[in-house]
């Protein structure tokens, strides 16, 4: 069967996809503010609906205008999904010492039972994250990680911290990349013949991984020195203005989730 490598550093880096976003050419800051706002909204408004509404419009954001594919942009939601999944199990669950309605399942020693109230409290809590994990996809998705730096340079906060978070950021690609082609390499010698030889392979690539990764970080540290670096990490900012419709299109968006928030309270009494 013919295997297919997946470039970390190309199509499935988010950093490519913000490098190719539509809105790539939108003010930094006013993309930071808005998927804060957003983020903030879901979040405090505490409604299904209103966390619908976002899920949606930001799905629509990021596949339109971020020009993210359907399938990738479901295989970065998988991560939080699962999670999120896992999550709302032990929140829709709860522990009895008897049977409760209308389901349990017996544990021998105890009951596990779900109510309607548990499963509408577990619903509500994903969707209220799963929100928010879109806002954060549409900052993510189009800004790329040098213009989001300037954006943390310009609010003052320390350099030290946001250089560190950008060679962390960095280095994760390095690492994912040192570790795909040493599982790359162990395939191409059948290191995934069965179980117990996957699991050897694992182990060794896990070993080597650290003892790699340093040697790749020198080496780019060495590139760094040799290119001048002194301490500082100085990026080339690109202007870019808030148009007055895009102030208005923010605007109009929150104003309709608050409507979305405040009919459906209504409906609800």
């Amino acid at each position: 069967m013919k295997r297919h490598r997946k470039h970390l550093h190309g199509v499935t880096s988010i950093d490519y996809y913000a490098c190719q976003s539509g809105l790539r050419q939108w003010n930094g800051c006013y993309k930071v503010c808005a998927a804060i706002v957003i983020l903030i909204l879901c979040l405090l408004l505490d409604n299904p609906w209103v966390s619908m509404a976002v899920i949606l419009t930001m799905g629509v954001v990021n596949l339109r205008g971020n020009g993210v594919s359907f399938p990738v942009y479901l295989g970065l939601l998988k991560i939080p999904i699962a999670f999120l999944l896992l999550g709302g199990l032990g929140v829709a669950l709860s522990i009895s010492s008897h049977p409760m309605e209308p389901m349990s399942i017996s544990m021998h020693w105890f009951y596990l039972y779900v109510t309607r109230e548990t499963l509408m409290e577990a619903l509500q809590l994903f969707l209220k994250a799963m929100g928010a994990v879109s806002a954060l996809y549409l900052l993510a998705l189009s800004t790329p990680a040098s213009e989001l730096t300037a954006v943390l340079r310009s609010i003052h906060m320390p350099k030290l911290l946001v250089e560190l978070m950008y060679m962390i950021y960095r280095f994760i690609f390095i690492l994912m990349d040192v570790q795909q082609g040493m599982k790359n390499a162990a395939i191409s010698r059948l290191g995934d013949a069965d179980f117990k030889t996957s699991c050897t392979t694992f182990g060794q690539i896990g070993g080597n991984l650290l003892i790699l990764s340093l040697k790749k970080a020198n080496t780019y540290y060495d590139a760094m020195i040799s290119r001048g670096y002194e301490g500082d990490f100085p990026f080339w900012e690109e202007k870019k203005s808030v148009k007055a419709w895009q102030l208005v299109i923010l605007g109009l968006y929150i104003t309709v989730l608050l409507l979305i928030a405040r009919i459906t309270s209504v409906i609800d009494k």
